[in-house]
């Protein structure tokens, strides 16, 4: 019942894939096919020409077979080939049939032997082959010949991965055998995509080759390398029966002989050989197309409804049409005007998971890249004693004085105030960078229309700009604020005893508790006697850095207070992509254990700058002598 239905369905599938070919699209669908792969030299070509009856594929030394061949054998009355990409044109000699395939395969990809996975479809129709669809790919290669590219196995290699990949693809994996089934290339790719062998078909060629005194039997009955459907080994004429011009009937006779007369094969004749590989090629293909019926009916039913849903939005489109013009650009930039506030917000529909990007980046600019410009102008201690004490001299002349002078006070803290001003501008420039970054992002959308996508990125980058200035001189109006009038009786402003006494309370408070920050950090400096380089836990408070064997913080290693502890970049080694700094004592102690400095290792830049920030805000101060 299902024989002649499955027949009609095999010519449907190439009927299908002719379809797509002609429209120079890749077949959406998933269609059910039997894909030929072997290293160079295993025989392929050979067994195709035995499916086939006739001579009509390529031969020479390298890669001969340089892109997919689609082998439709169509069973019928008369004998005769026809290729897709000259159709109406019938080939009865098939050494013009070899002929286009070299022509047509030049015109793809040159003569410098490179390869493309543009197919050639050809069709043959004989009384000699069973209904039948096989996809020819290019031999596995390792060294590239002539001027090929260095990376032509790669190339191969992902050619034949796309069509192998495919669930409904089934395998024919040729392997000749003399060679170690251990080491063929063929079934190595058909494991990595069908590790059960569900789906593989093990063919093993040039028996007759094999060393006296060894014979393929245990792989045959598959039980070395067991795959589901089996292997079947042929016979195919050597390089000496092409050249003589041997008969492909007479081939197959002596295939046939060779297997009822050879003792380790005579017992399962009737299961090798290129006719019985014909019949079950068939047989597994028209079964393998039964069993994908209702998955491909289902698919193609979707497809052909998205589709008519499709035609039935653009049935009355008119191109013309200027308020569809209109109506689209309005869209667009709309789109644009969402893309960017979400950004923003942080509430995108797809969040990047590889860098901080929008209005995180601008965050972290504000309370981690801000306080840490800061501190880039961390003021020498003598050096503002020195000022403090020229300050106070120069204003009372030749009188001295008793009390320290307001001026002298006012002199040197507006010193400080306006060195605010550097790292105020350079923040601005940072979220303007950022800002103008998110802009270009966000037309990516529009990178079809390049003059709408320019003008968009233009102007509001443009009003960017603009606000930019805006922003710089109320900055600095801010700051001109702060140095023109100092308010001694702000509650912010304490004097030195209140200080100290403020200062006692706040050690006394729970405030050194506090986690300000938690997360893996790498220990750098630790000798390979005593474990190595090892990933911790790290917990920073307001008064220790604490390290865990875990984030589950049962396993505490090591805590360290931070008192007179400061940071120092640390260059990387030649062999390291990390990025290194080290915490160190100001009063020349070890920080750990016999250690002087304790170098800690992220992966990132901005990782590293974070946690520099975060060590910051514990009052863990850079180096001056490290700060650039």
């Amino acid at each position: 019942m299902w024989g002649g239905r499955m027949e009609g369905l095999i010519e449907l599938v190439n009927r299908l894939q002719d379809a797509f070919a002609a429209l120079g699209q890749s077949c959406l669908l998933e269609l059910p096919q039997i894909a030929v792969v072997g290293g160079q030299s295993a025989g392929k070509s050979s067994v195709l020409e035995n499916c086939v009856s006739r001579d009509f594929l390529p031969r020479g030394s390298g890669i001969v077979t340089r892109r997919p061949l689609v082998l439709q054998l169509v069973t019928a009355k008369t004998e005769y080939a026809e290729f897709l990409h000259c159709k109406g044109r019938k080939f009865t000699d098939f050494d013009e049939v070899r002929q286009e395939i070299e022509a047509e395969t030049d015109r793809v990809t040159g003569l410098n032997k490179g390869i493309s996975s543009i197919p050639i479809n050809l069709r043959v129709y004989s009384p000699h082959v069973l209904s039948l669809t096989l996809v020819d790919l290019p031999g596995i290669t390792k060294v590239p010949v002539g001027d090929q590219p260095p990376d032509i196995e790669q190339q191969i290699r992902d050619m034949i991965m796309q069509f192998i990949s495919r669930e409904n693809c089934l395998i024919l994996a040729v392997t000749p055998a003399n060679t170690d089934l251990a080491n063929s290339d063929a079934l190595k790719l058909a494991k990595e995509v069908d590790p059960q062998g569900l789906r593989t078909i093990g063919v093993i060629t040039k028996l007759d080759l094999m060393d006296e005194g060894t014979d393929a039997t245990e792989i045959l009955e598959n039980k070395l390398l067991p795959l589901r459907r089996g292997y079947i080994g042929v016979v195919n004429r050597s390089q000496k029966d092409i050249d003589g011009k041997k008969d492909i009937k007479a081939a197959m006779l002596a295939e046939r002989k060779f297997f009822l007369s050879h003792p380790a094969y005579r017992h399962m004749a009737d299961r090798m050989g290129t006719p019985y590989l014909q019949k079950v090629l068939n047989q597994q293909l028209t079964n393998h197309i039964r069993d994908t019926l209702p998955t491909f009916r289902s698919k193609l039913q979707s497809q052909l409804l998205s589709i008519e849903h499709e035609v039935e939005a653009y049935k009355n489109f008119k191109p013309e049409d200027p308020t569809r013009k209109t109506k689209a650009l309005l869209q667009m930039v709309q789109q644009f005007s969402v893309d960017f506030e979400k950004r923003i917000e942080g509430s995108g529909d797809q969040v990047d998971t590889l860098e901080l990007s929008g209005g995180a980046k601008i965050n972290r600019i504000f309370h981690e890249r801000f306080p840490f410009e800061l501190v880039k102008m961390e003021f020498n201690e003598k050096e503002l004693r020195r000022e403090i004490s020229y300050a106070i001299k120069n204003i009372h002349g030749i009188r001295t004085g008793l009390f320290t002078p307001d001026m002298a006070f006012e002199a040197i803290v507006k010193k400080q105030i306006v060195k605010l001003k550097g790292p105020c501008l350079k923040s601005v420039d940072l979220v303007m960078q950022e800002l103008i970054n998110t802009v270009k992002k966000c037309t990516k959308k529009l990178a079809t229309y390049p003059r709408l996508c320019e003008e968009t990125e233009r102007i509001v980058a443009g009003h960017i700009r603009d606000r930019e200035e805006k922003t710089k001189e109320q900055v600095l109006l801010l700051i001109d604020i702060q140095v023109s009038y100092i308010n001694t009786n702000h509650e912010d402003f304490i004097g030195f005893a209140n200080a100290q006494q403020r200062s006692s309370q706040v050690n006394k408070s729970a405030v050194g508790s506090q986690v300000i920050r938690k997360g893996w950090l790498t220990i750098n400096n630790i000798g390979i006697m005593k474990g190595g380089s090892k990933e911790y836990w790290f917990v920073l408070t307001a008064e220790s850095l604490s390290w865990y064997k875990d984030d589950e913080e049962k396993e505490k290693k090591y805590m360290l207070p931070l008192d007179n502890l400061k940071v120092r970049d640390v260059e990387k080694s030649f062999m390291s992509s990390k990025h290194i700094f080290a915490l160190f004592n100001t009063e020349q102690r070890n920080v750990y254990k016999d250690y002087r400095f304790l170098e800690l290792a992220c992966d990132a830049q901005e990782e590293m700058d974070s946690w520099k920030a975060s060590l910051l805000r514990a009052g863990v101060y850079p180096d001056k002598s490290s700060v650039s």
